[in-house]
């Protein structure tokens, strides 16, 4: 059996079923492997774009995504995309054939551009296919991207043939937490937050009973929107996101607790969302991540859902009830009523600024009126730019798999192919990608394989005729605009040519045909161009660029 063969008989006997790519003469025979164990192959029309879905893909559904490129170019085609991946520890394997010799036009020092990006790098050996490509596989599955080295001419080596076993995934070991200073700061609290990020988005049931038991009151990073969707303490998205009920609450908190998350800029307003006097805690698997925004009053080593079963433990709350769970403290019914009443943006007055000549809507108009007009089951993919704020914040999500947001390399143009990997992931939800105008015309190509796909996908275009964060990053100093502001463009036409269905969105009534294409049969995607007001900045950009 050749190598190449050895490597997508491995993948698939690991697990993955999906795998996203554009095939050239590098990859073909290992794709096709993949392809001939049982594993399902989505061409993109782009490697970048087929990096993203592999992406999206894995986000969504929680396993491994596996991309397959070729040689030289087609990998340094999907770089943003591995990059985004890589600052996400999104578990993805990138399979990258190698040209070895150094004069070869396909030449590029592989290991050297995985470590530029953040990645793992593993490299496929003739006489060790089967374990190299399963450490690989492995090493993706405990929350690393990896860029698996396939040299030329390993790939037709002739090796023996594997059918198995398939080694199980082995967590990292880690020593048994410290939770006692923790647990003491828990019983002295009086207004504890936990703020739980990318990394507690399997631990929803542990974190929920442990802030039962000790009054405190939940919230997470945009990363881990949805954690808590449905409970009656959720304050959702701190940092810039963050509701006016949301930062009066925890600014008053006496302990914020971070679980999974690096408390970084966005997530603490630059550090000024949690008051001076609270007591701060970190909970990561990684030591390293102590401390690296911000101090903090201490950290604990351990897995995000092992140090809360363990504080339970000590509690004496059981996974039948809810124990000692704490009476009084600041979860009172009127905070309760506080919460349900001023807990979303959408519960926020405001003025709305649509109309003009021409017509516009008001971003929050228009996502208001999404959110009450798509099915609740949902999955909702965030692109990057000034308009990100308000499908992410006005768009309800039934869970944290239900939002996929494309921020940690804050690339532009990504979210359009993430969305198409979520809804190969999640086919059972629609799939809404919110994008600028900006990231769409980026990213439009990849309708194509949308079309392709028949997927019941629903674009929104948010869309300001500009690069708005630049127009109100750099307009108010008086700056020209012109390299960062465009005509007006029909961009529902531009999504008819690729075979979707388009409409032009100027106020809240031409929505009306989106209720039918949400009746059946979606047989093809619908792309939105909403013309949205563009007076202001958002009202968390100006905030956020204080950090440029």
């Amino acid at each position: 059996m050749r190598v190449a063969e050895v490597v997508g008989r491995v993948l698939y006997g690991h697990g993955a079923r999906h795998v996203f790519g554009v095939v050239g003469s590098g990859n073909f025979h290992v794709t096709n492997a993949l392809v001939a164990a049982g594993a399902r192959f989505v061409a993109a029309a782009h490697e970048g774009g087929a990096a993203s879905m592999a992406d999206g893909y894995a986000r969504t559904a929680a396993t491994v995504g596996l991309l397959s490129v070729h040689q030289g170019p087609g990998v340094t085609n999907a770089l943003t995309g591995l990059t985004e991946a890589a600052k996400s520890r999104t578990p993805m394997v990138v399979l990258a054939p190698e040209a070895t010799a150094p004069r070869s036009n396909f030449f590029i020092d592989l290991p050297a551009l995985a470590a530029a990006v953040g990645a793992d790098f593993h490299r496929v050996r003739a006489t060790h296919a089967a374990e190299d490509t399963g450490a690989a596989y492995r090493a993706a599955a405990r929350g690393a991207t990896v860029v698996l080295g396939l040299p030329l001419e390993v790939q037709q080596a002739v090796t023996e043939p594997w059918s198995g076993p398939v080694p199980a995934v082995v967590p990292t070991p880690v020593t048994a937490p410290q939770i006692e200073p923790l647990l003491a700061a828990l019983q002295a609290a009086r207004r504890p937050v936990f703020i739980a990020g990318r990394g507690a988005r399997s631990a929803r049931e542990p974190l929920t009973r442990l802030a039962d038991a000790c009054g405190a009151l939940l919230a997470v990073s945009a990363a881990a929107k949805g954690l808590f969707a449905g409970n009656p303490w959720n304050l959702d998205v701190a940092g810039g996101f963050a509701t006016p009920l949301a930062a009066e609450l925890i600014g008053t908190a006496d302990l914020v607790v971070a679980w999974g998350s690096t408390l970084n800029m966005w997530t603490t307003r630059h550090g000024e969302l949690i008051p001076p006097s609270a007591v701060v805690v970190q909970v990561d698997h990684d030591p390293a991540a102590f401390g690296v925004n911000r101090p903090v009053d201490l950290a604990v080593a351990g897995e995000v859902t092992a140090v809360a079963e363990a504080l339970l433990a000590r509690l004496g709350v059981g996974t039948s009830g809810p124990g000692g769970a704490r009476t009084g403290g600041w979860r009172t019914p009127e905070l309760a009523q506080r919460i349900r009443d001023h807990g979303r943006w959408r519960t926020v007055p405001y003025q709305d600024e649509g109309g003009g000549a021409p017509v516009t809507i008001d971003p929050r108009t228009l996502s208001t009126a999404l959110d009450d007009l798509l099915p609740a089951d949902r999955t909702v993919v965030v692109d990057s730019g000034n308009f990100m704020g308000y499908p992410s914040m006005w768009l309800d999500v039934p869970d944290v798999a239900g939002f996929c947001f494309t921020q940690a390399f804050q690339s532009v143009g990504l979210g359009l192919a993430s969305a198409l990997g979520a809804a190969v992931a999640r086919p059972d939800r629609l799939t809404v990608a919110a994008v600028g105008d900006g990231g769409f015309v980026m990213s439009a190509t990849e309708l194509v394989t949308a079309v392709r796909l028949a997927l019941p996908l629903l674009v929104v275009i948010y869309d300001d005729a500009a690069y708005g964060a630049e127009v109100h990053h750099f307009g108010p100093d008086g700056h020209p605009l012109e390299t960062v502001s465009f005509p007006e463009t029909d961009l529902a036409a531009i999504a008819g040519g690729y075979g979707c269905d388009g409409l032009t969105v100027r106020t809240v009534d031409d929505l009306e045909p989106v209720r039918h294409w949400l009746a059946g049969p979606r047989t093809r995607p619908l792309v939105i161009d909403a013309k949205v007001s563009a007076a202001r900045g958002a009202w968390w950009l100006e905030e956020a660029f204080r950090g440029h």
